[in-house]
């Protein structure tokens, strides 16, 4: 397949990463030397030019291009390369917007702007927050299979009753499987004489009851539900998408504005929250306002070090967890190591969402887990799969080491795989996979 990638920036370099050693990818720029840098590490061809012209898309071969994904950091650039590219060709287009009304427009018309898929980074890095709030003992939750299955990566904290414990002790859930246990910089697969130390980060994959009642466990101090109080710092696009989720899901978050005419917008639009006018760093107001009280605060301001700030000063009042939109990527695990418990960078979560229609082996939905170290799958299984009608206990032989099957569905039934799981074609697959064999995985299942 010929992929051409607009925008050489992280989305763009990511999904070029994703998808060199099986297509030929040419990634357009106009700054040459950011394109220049990918042909160092990745077999990809550099064009440098004007994504919007008709001519640079000629000279990355727009008429043989399968598909045209448009990631610059403007909205408007992004759909009218989608926009030339559907004039030219009869490749997909994929845009990603920032604004969530051009998302809207979008999906309640057919194939406005010429967009074949659409992809709001904004609302995704909302929706990703939202989803750990969910399960406040998270580090990550990513939902598959209409929402049947989800994968959720937790931190085993300190006097943790699962610390020390094997996985097969730690595994009291008929509906969870243990995928793999993350230590520094390494991960093993999940195996039944496992150990579960204070500080390892693990991977579980399962019905979302069964995860919520794994949360429960790994931190019986941080029960899910939607009690939990919720401040949001930031009234800005994100932030008002948070709020606004939450509020749908039964919580009464509180939001903090500085700009008086936003915050008044904020508290119109937002009949489930509390938008409060104020700096949140000011300490005489956090503390005036309880707000280390807080079972989570969310940090959503325009700039990196705003928002590690406001989330240290957060601990420092008391709050049990914070998360923090983290723009620059190379920032997260600095910001995490300092304090922050969960950092969500959206270009990350957006890159996620558009490398799952390029995956080879018909992948329904991708979760990148560990900046990349691996990837959970959803794959649909056809008669060809090497997991089709074989009992999983021999078929996981015929794939590489560091794949581990953590749940099927099928039809509206969730089954957890065991090794005499015989696995249909037609049935839906959850799949842990080592980053380092997703290519040479995918195309088997």
């Amino acid at each position: 397949m010929r992929v051409i990638v607009v925008g050489a920036g992280q989305v763009g370099s990511s999904i070029a990463e994703d998808l060199a050693d099986e297509h030929d990818i040419v990634v357009v720029d106009r700054d040459g030397d950011r394109v220049e840098e990918l042909t160092y590490s990745y077999d990809v061809l550099p064009v440098q030019g004007d994504g919007t012209s008709l001519a640079t898309l000629e000279e990355a071969g727009i008429e043989e291009a399968d598909m045209v994904v448009a990631s610059t950091d403007d909205d408007e650039t992004n759909i009218v390369i989608c926009g030339t590219a559907r004039a030219t060709c009869d490749a997909f287009t994929i845009a990603r917007v920032k604004n969530t009304e051009y998302l809207r427009t979008w999906e309640n018309s057919e194939r406005a702007f010429g967009v074949d898929f659409m992809v709001c980074t904004n609302l995704l890095a909302a929706e990703s927050i939202v989803r750990i709030v969910g399960i406040p003992a998270a580090r990550d939750v990513d939902s598959f299979s209409g929402g049947r299955v989800q994968t959720a990566e937790f931190e085993v904290p300190p006097g943790s009753p699962v610390a020390n414990q094997t996985v097969a002790e730690a595994d009291q859930f008929d509906e969870l499987t243990f995928a793999a246990i993350f230590r520094d910089d390494g991960f093993e697969i999940a195996r039944g004489d496992s150990i579960l130390a204070e500080g390892d980060r693990v991977v579980v994959i399962g019905n979302p009851g069964a995860v919520r009642e794994f949360a429960t466990t790994i931190a019986p101090d941080e029960p899910p539900g939607t009690a939990e109080e919720v401040v949001i710092v930031g009234g800005g696009e994100i932030g008002y998408q948070v709020a606004r989720l939450l509020g749908e899901r039964g919580f009464r978050p509180r939001l903090i504005e500085q700009d008086t005419d936003r915050a008044r917008y904020l508290a119109e639009e937002l009949p489930e929250t509390v938008v409060m006018q104020s700096d949140a760093t000011d300490l005489e107001f956090l503390d005036r306002e309880h707000v280390g009280d807080a079972d989570f605060v969310v940090s959503a301001l325009d700039s990196d070090e705003k928002n590690l700030l406001v989330s240290l000063l957060a601990r420092h009042l008391g709050v049990d967890r914070t998360v923090a939109i983290i723009d620059s990527a190379a920032y997260v695990d600095l910001f995490e190591t300092v304090g922050v418990d969960v950092g969500v960078n959206p270009r990350e979560v957006v890159a996620e969402e558009i490398t799952r229609f390029t995956l080879d082996g018909g992948a329904e939905n991708v979760a990148i887990i560990e900046s990349d170290r691996a990837e959970v799958l959803e794959v649909e299984i056809d008669a060809e799969s090497v997991l089709a009608n074989r009992p999983i206990h021999e078929s996981i032989p015929d794939l590489p080491a560091g794949v581990v099957v953590g749940a099927v569905t099928r039809g509206e039934s969730f089954i957890t795989p065991r090794g005499e799981t015989v696995i249909q074609p037609d049935d839906h697959v959850v799949v842990f996979v080592d980053a380092n064999v997703v290519d040479e995985v995918t195309p088997k299942l």
